[in-house]
């Protein structure tokens, strides 16, 4: 039976809710290998066995922490120069980077930032900003994808999975060693690509999201987002902006507030469940795909509702 290989994503501590993502979206194209980098590699067997890995390759590196992805491109060359099969990866600016590095050592073709892969390996992919939606195939004995967060719906499917040790070797001078590392602040909400429901605001909430976006998103437990223009304005930070050139989300419930609907924005929400749209310009194209859509002043309407949604908890 064909085969293909999954990079695990991973906190060092934590299995990240993607992973299962990715092994529903590679079961198209055989049994799934996923493949743990790191210090420790031996403490998801479990837990991906349950998500459907036939095979959990456990790649240890003990020098892991002074290292910047030739881990996980060194373990993933291995195991595709010794047993080709397709290579499935998040599609991150770090996991891109690795797909284009793999690319290149396997001599095979690379799709990144794809939203989903059928079972003849061609992905379909969203391209222009969203304005049109292609089907793509990959050259070579160990096609490359990279899958957007949020595109696929896990499908957990329990299994026994096999353990395979694969001790890495140690840095060479073409390694990027890290001498020093700051983690970055991590914020009680929702991380955004993860989150059941988005609240996020375009350049029309102004500098206000500490106002109006954040207080909703809290009463509803939700993730913030931003637009680029918004980003771009200086009003929130990139690391939450939703989009072609952020990141992709499809949460349940998605309500945007002062977002014109620009496809730069679109391509990355539009599979949410149930979106909601607040803006004072019924023409705007937002309103378009809406489920529910709201003329009239975000400004009034958002503390209106965050109240509301305080009462009644």
């Amino acid at each position: 039976m064909s085969h293909v290989y999954v990079l695990v994503e991973h906190d060092a501590d934590n299995l990240l809710p993607v992973t299962g993502e990715l092994i529903t979206a590679a079961r198209e194209l055989g049994t799934v290998s996923a493949v743990v980098v790191g210090k420790q590699a031996d403490k998801f067997d479990a837990d991906l066995a349950a998500l459907g890995a036939a095979q959990v390759v456990q790649a240890t590196a003990e020098d892991y922490d002074q290292r910047f992805l030739t881990p996980e491109v060194d373990a993933l060359h291995a195991l595709g120069a010794a047993n080709p099969a397709p290579i499935v990866l998040a599609a991150t600016p770090a996991n891109n980077e690795i797909a284009g590095r793999l690319a290149a050592r396997l001599a095979s073709g690379a799709l990144v930032n794809v939203n989903g892969i059928a079972a003849d390996g061609s992905a379909k992919m969203s391209i222009f900003g969203g304005s049109y939606e292609t089907t793509s195939t990959a050259a070579g004995q160990c096609p490359i994808y990279t899958l957007r967060p949020g595109a696929v719906e896990a499908a957990p499917q329990q299994v026994e999975a096999q353990p395979a040790p694969m001790p890495l070797p140690a840095a060479t001078g073409k390694d990027v060693k890290v001498t020093s590392f700051t983690p970055a602040q991590k914020s009680a909400r929702p991380e955004i690509t993860e989150a059941k429901a988005v609240v996020a605001g375009g350049r029309g909430v102004g500098d206000e999201f500490g106002a109006v976006v954040e207080p909703l998103a809290d009463a509803l437990g939700a993730a913030v987002g931003a637009t680029r223009d918004a980003v771009d304005e200086g009003f929130y930070d990139a690391a939450y902006q939703i989009g072609q050139t952020g990141v992709t989300v499809s949460p349940d419930l998605y309500i945007g507030l002062g977002i014109s609907g620009a496809i730069q924005h679109t391509s990355g929400m539009q599979t949410s469940g149930t979106i909601v749209v607040v803006n004072q310009d019924q023409d705007e194209p937002f309103f378009q795909i809406a489920d529910l859509g709201v003329v009239g002043d975000l400004h009034e309407i958002a503390p209106a509702l965050t109240e509301e949604l305080k009462a009644r908890q």
